[in-house]
């Protein structure tokens, strides 16, 4: 349906908000540079690195450059999708294997009453937050519309150079466009139409992972902005 021009329909308006959000991604990645690209702005972050120097004991890539991760564990801020997750019947030892934990650790989480705890999360590079996009699209293209073969974790070849890895990035995000606009209502409410390893997808209808999916790019792409502006304005002092 439309309004004035205006899709109203599910998909229209997930489309409309992932375009709006594209449009102003591309603005905000205009001139970045290899060095900004890599920058950590403190201590300890995460970023890609040569195989042979990563900092974390989970780091991977198919190539010579490797993104960083860590140990496994359920972040402060999905306490809520942990909740969320028991209570539409997931058992507990489901919900341990979704999220790689053990489950001791999501019986810790249900558990947990008060004030939400501090996230700590890591820090991480402009390249680290594009690389994690990078692998999250092309691993759910690959099990939704793809082969549904490919290990998502050797589908991106991480790379130190900003305009290749953008050149990579939005090439695959114009198939993921294509892809996403041709989808039926059919499709949108077909529980398992992906099955994505890496995420629960499996378990609901496609729209809602295609909202997270929306959810995901915007959440980053904003991380990736306010570094920009860090960046840009790190050797200001105030006066």
């Amino acid at each position: 349906m439309e309004i004035d021009g205006t899709r109203t329909d599910r998909l229209g308006l997930l489309l409309d908000q992932f375009d709006q959000a594209r449009e102003m991604a591309q603005v905000r990645l205009t001139g970045l540079s290899d060095e900004e690209y890599l920058w950590e702005p403190v201590p300890g972050c995460w970023s890609i690195r040569r195989r042979g120097e990563a900092a974390t004991p989970r780091a991977f890539g198919p190539g010579e450059w490797v993104l960083d991760l860590g140990a496994p564990d359920i972040p402060a801020s999905a306490y809520a999708e942990v909740a969320r997750q028991a209570a539409d019947g997931m058992t507990v030892d489901k919900i341990a294997d979704d999220w790689s934990v053990t489950v001791e650790r999501v019986e810790q989480v249900l558990a947990h009453t008060g004030a939400p705890e501090p996230d700590r999360s890591p820090i991480t590079t402009i390249a680290w937050r594009l690389g994690h996009l990078h692998f999250h699209f092309a691993g759910g293209w690959e099990w939704t519309f793809g082969e549904r073969r490919q290990e998502p974790k050797l589908l991106v070849d991480f790379t130190p150079s900003a305009d290749v890895a953008l050149g990579r990035f939005w090439a695959l995000i114009d198939r993921w466009r294509d892809s996403i606009g041709a989808l039926t209502e059919e499709q949108l409410d077909t529980v398992g139409f992906s099955q994505y390893p890496y995420s629960n997808d499996a378990d609901h209808p496609y729209i809602s992972a295609l909202s997270g999916a929306n959810l995901e790019f915007i959440h980053h792409m904003a991380e990736i902005a306010l570094l920009r502006d860090l960046w840009r304005t790190r050797f200001t002092t105030a006066g």
